[in-house]
């Protein structure tokens, strides 16, 4: 069974966002996509300053299997990205909640965070994929 922190929320697309302290959110793969993925070799963060609706694909993800899009979860500007990932992709697999996000936005509508999935809906959606 994949990790799946309770306090973050999840997209149907196997994101996943965490609310920071400053009003941002960020945005990172689940514990569950990477390990479908396999061992991450690049990743394509979107820029710092552009805009994205809900659902828009904004980031890539390769590994040695495929490449894979992220979508934005929730509509809102880069605010920043993982620099780290350019030299260590990987850091995703090893630690998809932590060190492996992705990137941070600022969200258009606060109250978006609350409207996706928690851990529990996100766990029986992962359940009945794997099914």
């Amino acid at each position: 069974m994949s990790n799946i922190p309770a306090e973050l929320r999840y997209t149907k697309s196997h994101e996943w966002v965490r609310k920071n302290d400053d009003g941002t959110l960020t945005i990172g793969i689940s514990d569950h996509a990477q390990e479908l993925l396999g061992d991450l070799v690049f990743v394509d963060p979107p820029e710092v300053g552009t805009t994205f609706g809900e659902g828009d694909d904004c980031a890539v993800v390769e590994s040695v299997k495929a490449a894979s899009d992220v979508y934005c979860p929730i509509a809102g500007e880069v605010t920043a990205i993982n620099e780290d990932l350019a030299d260590a992709p990987e850091t995703i697999n090893a630690d998809p909640y932590g060190d492996g996000w992705i990137f941070t936005i600022k969200p258009e509508d606060d109250d978006a965070f609350m409207e996706l999935m928690d851990a529990d809906a996100y766990g029986e959606m992962v359940a009945e994929e794997d099914h």
